[in-house]
C-alpha cells in the first residue's frame, strides 16, 4: 500500500529496510522533505527464503509498520508496499517503485545482509539509477575501521579488539586503564543456580500488542501459516518508546543479577536475568550506545556491580561489533566455509521440540514458542549438539536465521559458522567449544528428570552429548592435534582403550540414526 507522492521529480529514493529504523541513521543526511521520498517495502521474500518463525516476521512488521506512521506523522513522504499488495521481491517492489515515482538517486545505509546489498546494486543498475551506500552509522566500528584492525593479526579474538574499542570509546575507562583494573569479569559471571533454582524472578517489562501489531498478526496468519512458530507469547518492544522502556526495565531490574548468571540455564524460565535488547537493537529501535551508557551509568551510581556491567556492555561493544566485522571481513565466501566436513542433515526435533532430551527440549520448545533463546542456550545447548552430531554448518545457519526474533545476517552467521560450529577453522574461536552432557549438568537442572545419565558415553542410557562427544573428539583428533587448547581433551581421549572407543562409535551411529531417519 502506498503513501508517497504520485509524481516524478523525486531527487532521493531514501531506502529504509526492515532492521533500520531510526531517524538518526546515515540515510536520512541531508533530507528534504519537498524533494525526497522515504520507500519501505514489506516483501515476502524476506519471510521465505528461510521459514522464518511467525513471530520474527511479525515483530519486524509490527516495527516498521510503527516507524511509516512515526514518518508520516513528522510530515515525511513515505512510499510503503505491504503484504496486502501482490506478493513480490525486495527489488521488484523497488523497481515498482522507481518507474512510478522517477528518482534521480537511490540512497541507502549499509544493509544487515551480503544477500540484500547484492541484489539493490544489481537493481540500481538495471534501473539505470545510482546507488549511494553510506555507512551505517549505528554501530560504533565501521567496517573500514575492523579492516584497519586486521591488519597483520593472524587471529582475530574478540578480547584484544574489545579492549580496542574500550580505549576508543572510553568506555569503562579510568584514564588509560580498564575501570575496576580489569578488561573483563568473566570468571566472574559462570555462576549457576543452587538446587533451589534462582527463585522468585523479576518479570521483563510485557508490551501488549496495539492495532498496529494485531493487524500485522493477522496479516501473518494469513500469509504464512505454515511457517514455524506462533503469536501467543508476542510482546515485543515495536518502537523506540517501548524499547527505551525495555532497557531501563532490564537496567533497573536484572543487570544487578546478570553477569553472575548470564550462562546460567534453569528449565521452564526463558528469560532469567538476561535482557531482551538484542531485537530492538538489531532493528534499530534502541541505540546500542543508549544501552552501554545506561549499564555503564547503573555501575557507577552503584546500581549494579562492576561484573554485570561489564559483562553486558562486552556483549554489546564488544560481541556485537566483533561479529560484524567479521562479516563484512570475509562475506560472500564465509557462508561456504565448513573447515570440520560437517555434513549430517538437522534433526526434525528442531522444528518440532520432541526428543528425550530434556535440555535440547527445553530449548527447543521454548525457541518454538518465543522465537528466542539466550546465548548459552545457543551455543551450549541448541550450536553444541549440531556441532557434535556434525550437522551441515549452512542448515544449522539458516535455522538461527529463521527461528530467532533478533536474527539478521550480520549477528547470526558469524556466531553461527564460527563460534558456535568451527566451521571457519579459528577465524573467531580458539578452538570447538565441545563439551560432554557434565557441561549443562553444571549449569542447569536439566538433567534432573532426563533419563539419559551425562557421565555415561556408551550405555543404553548414555547422554547423547557425552556420547557424540568423545565420538567427535575421535572423528577430528588428527586435525585438532595441533591446537594446543584441545590438549587435556585430546589426552582424556588417549587414556580410553579401544574396546571402549568402539562401543562409543557404536552408541554414536544408534542415536545418528535415530535422530537423522
Amino acid at each position: 500500500m502506498s503513501g508517497g507522492r504520485d509524481v516524478h521529480g523525486c531527487r532521493n529514493l531514501v531506502l529504509v529496510l526492515g532492521d533500520q529504523l531510526t531517524e538518526s541513521g546515515a540515510a536520512f543526511d541531508g533530507f528534504d522533505r519537498r524533494r525526497d521520498i522515504v520507500w519501505m517495502a514489506e516483501a515476502d521474500e524476506e519471510s521465505i527464503h528461510v521459514p522464518s518463525h511467525r513471530a520474527r516476521i511479525a515483530l519486524f512488521l509490527s516495527a516498521m509498520r510503527h516507524f511509516r506512521d512515526r514518518l508520516r506523522g513528522r510530515g515525511l513522504a513515505v512510499h510503503y508496499t505491504a503484504l496486502d499488495d501482490e506478493a513480490q521481491t525486495l527489488s521488484g517492489a523497488l523497481e515498482a517503485a522507481v518507474h512510478r515515482l522517477g528518482p534521480e538517486r537511490l540512497v541507502v545505509a549499509e544493509p544487515g545482509e551480503w544477500r540484500v546489498l547484492e541484489a539493490l546494486r544489481r537493481t540500481a543498475d538495471r534501473l539505470d539509477r545510482p546507488l549511494e551506500v553510506r555507512p551505517d552509522t549505528r554501530f560504533l566500528c565501521s567496517a573500514e575501521q575492523f579492516a584497519a584492525h586486521a591488519v597483520g593479526r593472524k587471529q582475530l579474538r574478540m578480547e584484544y579488539f574489545y579492549r580496542e574499542m574500550r580505549r576508543r570509546t572510553g568506555m569503562l575507562m579510568e584514564g588509560k586503564k580498564p575501570a575496576g583494573g580489569r578488561w573483563n569479569f568473566d570468571a566472574e559471571n559462570r555462576g549457576a543456580f543452587g538446587r533451589e533454582g534462582p527463585g522468585p524472578l523479576p518479570a521483563p517489562v510485557s508490551f501488549e500488542p496495539d492495532k498496529v501489531t494485531r493487524g500485522v498478526i493477522q496479516d501473518v496468519r494469513r500469509r504464512f501459516p505454515d511457517n514455524p512458530g506462533g503469536f501467543d507469547r508476542f510482546d515485543w518492544p515495536v518502537n523506540g518508546e517501548q524499547a527505551r522502556a525495555a532497557l531501563e526495565d532490564f537496567i533497573t531490574n536484572r543487570l544487578p543479577f546478570f553477569g553472575r548468571y548470564q550462562d546460567a540455564i534453569w528449565l521452564g524460565e526463558p528469560w532469567l536475568y538476561h535482557s531482551r535488547l538484542s531485537a530492538a537493537m538489531n532493528l534499530g529501535l534502541l541505540d546500542p550506545r543508549e544501552a552501554i551508557a545506561a549499564a555503564e551509568r547503573a555501575w557507577g551510581e552503584g546500581r549494579a556491580p562492576i561484573a554485570s556491567a561489564e559483562g553486558f556492555i562486552r556483549q554489546v561493544l564488544g560481541w556485537r561489533e566483533y561479529v560484524r566485522g567479521i562479516y563484512w571481513r570475509f562475506m560472500p565466501e564465509y557462508l561456504e566455509r565448513n573447515a570440520l566436513g560437517a555434513e549430517a542433515p538437522l534433526p526434525a526435533c528442531y522444528w518440532t521440540g520432541e526428543t528425550e532430551m530434556a535440555c535440547l527440549a527445553d530449548a527447543l520448545k521454548q525457541t518454538l514458542a518465543y522465537g528466542y533463546a539466550h546465548h548459552i542456550q545457543r551455543l551450549m545447548v541448541t550450536g553444541l549438539f549440531a556441532l557434535l552430531l556434525g550437522v551441515a554448518p549452512r542448515e544449522v545457519h539458516r535455522w538461527y536465521l529463521a527461528i530467532y526474533v533478533d536474527a539478521v545476517e550480520w549477528v547470526e552467521l558469524p556466531n553461527t559458522l564460527g563460534m558456535s560450529q568451527y566451521a571457519d577453522g579459528g577465524v573467531m574461536a580458539s578452538k570447538p567449544y565441545v563439551a560432554t552432557g557434565a557441561y549443562i549438568r553444571r549449569m542447569s537442572n536439566a538433567c534432573r528428570g532426563c533419563r539419559f545419565d551425562p557421565g555415561d558415553a556408551a550405555g543404553p542410557d548414555a547422554c547423547p552429548y557425552t556420547t557424540l562427544y568423545w565420538d567427535f573428539l575421535m572423528r577430528h583428533e588428527k586435525r585438532l592435534a595441533g591446537n594446543p587448547r584441545m590438549g587435556l581433551q585430546l589426552r582424556n581421549l588417549g587414556r580410553k582403550d579401544t574396546a571402549e572407543g568402539k562401543a562409543i562409535r557404536r552408541r554414536a551411529a544408534r542415536v545418528r540414526s535415530t535422530l537423522t531417519a
